[in-house]
């Protein structure tokens, strides 16, 4: 789940008041006159499917034929994304939950062992329902519970076996952190000599190239295989993709299928991955450029306010994306988010969230994202924002 959509990751059972409240928040904030980003869940039906309409027809791809059980257009999809990630083939999937799903399987039947090793904030861990256990036969283990991924160490020195290692890039719910290149290139070798084999949940990957300073391909090719997302950073309308060895998509096709994956026609989906690939992913490294220039902004204007207390993490976004922790109650926070976007059509802030039980009383947590509309804000903008949003937190 989304955080960035309006909806409770922990989604720990809303009051009715807040039910009744989330509707109203979401038309607000998707009908600003200034935001930061767009969400993939904003707009009506009919203005989504005239924007892609018309990049269709930009691109010449309105007179193609629809897809039928994965030919056409969500073969052109499978094939971009295979030469984006420098990997010999890629299988198109309508969800990234079944796509690692199978991605897992298979490694598992090839290596015979099912264990898993990944951090237990990995997204099927927290977001998935115990998927991997339930649907697949697979069991996880965590090599590390400090909020990043583990360290080449905590690989070689874990004392299970374990099939696959598996690390989400960036891990979002540590803060859409990344390790160094130096520290992932360690890992991945000294998984390689525990004889795993190395799966990266990359439904973000395509914005890691800036902080890695290395190109898609170079960061695809340390793993056996990858997944990447189309609607988390592209703006699509769903679906995802799986890449690795010819052998293993292979399999991962007939896998596809058993899990009902194969559906009958699947063109806007993938229409709106090859629009996401031509058109958002050459401008995430300028949202991640500008997001470190929106996260010192927000730092710079809690610390001239006098904040209590105050976080934003990283310091520095590793991408386009980060955290922001405020000393108030949640409800509170949202209260003066809605209320400045209300008053002045401006949303800086949307919801935001208890850390959970692990976390520290009296404080609340929600996520910046910059995409193409937050690039027009300046510093001065964004400390301007702050400053009339803290005037609106109330006790």
């Amino acid at each position: 789940m989304d955080m960035n959509a309006d909806v409770d990751p922990a989604d720990s059972g809303d009051s009715a008041d807040e039910e009744a409240l989330r509707p109203y928040r979401a038309k607000l904030w998707a009908g600003a006159e200034r935001r930061l980003w767009h969400t993939s869940v904003e707009g009506t039906v009919g203005q989504r499917l005239r924007e892609l309409l018309d990049w269709a027809e930009s691109e010449g791809h309105a007179d193609d034929p629809v897809d039928m059980y994965g030919n056409g257009i969500v073969e052109e999809v499978e094939r971009r994304v295979a030469e984006e990630l420098g990997l010999p083939a890629a299988v198109f999937f309508p969800t990234g939950t079944m796509a690692q799903q199978v991605a897992l399987r298979c490694w598992a039947g090839r290596t015979g062992n099912p264990v898993v090793g990944l951090h237990p904030l990995a997204h099927p861990e927290v977001h998935e329902g115990g998927a991997f256990g339930a649907v697949s036969g697979l069991r996880t283990v965590h090599l590390t519970d400090a909020p990043r991924l583990p360290t080449a160490e905590e690989v070689r020195d874990h004392p299970e076996p374990f099939g696959t290692l598996m690390l989400e890039l960036p891990l979002r719910d540590a803060g859409f952190v990344l390790p160094s290149w130096d520290e992932l290139t360690e890992v991945v070798e000294a998984a390689r000599e525990r004889d795993a084999v190395v799966h990266f949940d990359g439904a973000r990957l395509w914005e890691c190239t800036t902080l890695f300073g290395r190109g898609l391909p170079e960061i695809a090719g340390l793993a056996d295989s990858v997944y990447v997302s189309f609607y988390k950073s592209l703006g699509g309308l769903s679906g995802a993709a799986l890449a690795g060895p010819e052998d293993v998509m292979e399999e991962a096709r007939v896998w596809r299928h058993r899990y009902g994956g194969l559906v009958a026609q699947q063109y806007p989906a993938a229409l709106s991955a090859l629009r996401g690939l031509a058109v958002e992913l050459p401008l995430l490294p300028s949202y991640v450029r500008h997001a470190r220039v929106v996260a010192e902004a927000v730092r710079e204007e809690f610390a001239a306010a006098g904040v209590g207390w105050s976080r934003v993490h990283p310091e520095v976004p590793h991408t386009h994306q980060f955290q922001v922790w405020l000393p108030y109650d949640p409800e509170v926070l949202t209260a003066a988010a809605a209320a400045q976007t209300e008053a002045t059509g401006t949303a800086l802030f949307r919801r935001w969230f208890s850390p959970g039980a692990g976390g520290p009383p009296g404080v609340a947590v929600t996520e910046l994202t910059v995409t193409r509309p937050g690039l027009e804000w300046t510093a001065e903008d964004v400390r301007a924002a702050v400053r009339d949003f803290l005037s609106r937190i109330e006790g």
